[in-house]
């Protein structure tokens, strides 16, 4: 075989599948660009909603939590925290209520630091979870309590 394969032959293939790769790599980037806005509901963003993501992002809530299977896993995933938890009739009373009783000091139980946040900062946050449980993720997480 490495008498019939010769240098040239292999930079061909090199360079063949390099330019095969880069566009596939440029139609996935076009194909995604394209469906983003029609999965993402970017109309929907409100100041709350920015506010309540740039707490998400200040308390490093993806520090322990993850969020559409990204981040850490130690605490629930928190895409459908919104639907699992009284969705618009409960889920604000009770994400105030949970986040305003940290930690909950049950032994053997990981435990969540209560940030000291006003009410505004937790309204904005459930805000920013309610936007996140509309987003399509293709039916992620698998199991309703994330």
């Amino acid at each position: 075989m490495s008498e019939s394969f010769t240098k040239g032959m292999a930079r061909n293939i090199y360079y063949g599948g390099a330019v095969f790769f880069f566009l596939i790599f440029l139609a996935l980037t076009f194909h995604t660009t394209k469906e983003m806005p029609k999965r993402d509901h970017r109309h929907n963003i409100t100041e709350a909603v920015e506010r309540g993501k740039e707490l998400w992002e200040v308390n490093n809530c993806v520090g322990c939590h993850s969020l559409i299977g990204e981040g850490a896993y130690f605490a629930p995933e928190l895409a459908n925290v919104y639907d699992r938890r009284g969705g618009k009739d409960g889920f604000k009373a009770f994400f105030s209520g949970w986040m305003k009783s940290q930690p909950l000091n049950i032994p053997g139980r990981r435990q969540m630091p209560n940030f000291h946040l006003t009410d505004q900062e937790i309204d904005d946050l459930a805000e920013f979870l309610k936007w996140t449980s509309e987003l399509d993720d293709n039916n992620w997480p698998p199991n309703i309590e994330g």
